[in-house]
């Protein structure tokens, strides 16, 4: 069985090289890519694939909007997420959104070719590392999620957010957080705009004087009572 697949993700030089590596992959055949997840849902009512290999952060409309349109109004067509971000506020939107695989893109051929596989056979087609990822969720207890019991957070931010303000609050560099985290130092760095976004934040001391002011973290020497 041939596998028809699209492909969409913003940065062309990316989605170009994703498109030749599938035309060298036996039982994949690519019928369309696109640049952002408006181009994909129209690609998919247009040729009705079987999977759309779905990047998350793209213009207009991003990859988890995308996911949740196609899986609503074509469930014949499955997603596999391939992206950079293998964080939590990426996985689990996606995943909610109908995703039935998720890839960093690290992935070898071999591997996407097993996700399409898994997928087509109604399993989940996910890497190892995010397999553990779950894991860790599940074993750590339960998610906190918008529309939970849990306080709200201060300006929108989300719960990875403010674990890493705590961190930068705790003087780890990125490079530390990204290894505490068992994220990307990419997805750091992406967090770290959202937040400094969101609060209004110059730098870091601002960063560490906000994460104090606002209970986040404790300056050295103290302890809450």
């Amino acid at each position: 069985m041939i596998a028809r697949v699209v492909v969409a993700d913003d940065q062309s030089v990316v989605r170009e090289g994703i498109v030749m590596l599938l035309g060298l992959l036996p039982g994949i055949e690519v019928v369309g890519s696109a640049k952002d997840g408006e181009e994909a849902v129209a690609l998919v009512a247009e040729h009705a694939p079987d999977v759309v290999l779905m990047d998350l952060r793209m213009p207009r409309c991003d990859g988890v909007e995308a996911t949740r349109r196609i899986r609503t109004d074509f469930p014949g067509t499955q997603v596999v997420v391939l992206t950079t971000f293998d964080d939590d506020d990426s996985l689990f939107p996606a995943l909610r959104a109908g995703a039935r695989g998720y890839l960093t893109k690290d992935a070898g051929g071999d591997e996407i070719v097993r996700a399409i596989q898994a997928v087509l056979s109604g399993e989940a087609g996910l890497s190892p590392a995010i397999q553990r990822r779950l894991l860790e969720q599940v074993t750590a207890g339960p998610l906190q999620r918008a529309g939970s019991s849990e306080p709200e957070l201060p300006d929108g931010m989300t719960p990875r957010e403010a674990e890493v303000l705590v961190l930068i609050a705790e003087g780890m560099s990125n490079t530390e957080i990204a290894r505490r985290l068992h994220i990307s130092q990419a997805t750091v760095k992406s967090h770290i705009n959202n937040l400094f976004a969101k609060a209004g934040l110059r730098d870091r001391a601002q960063a560490v004087r906000y994460a104090y002011v606002r209970g986040l973290a404790q300056p050295p020497g103290t302890s809450f009572t």
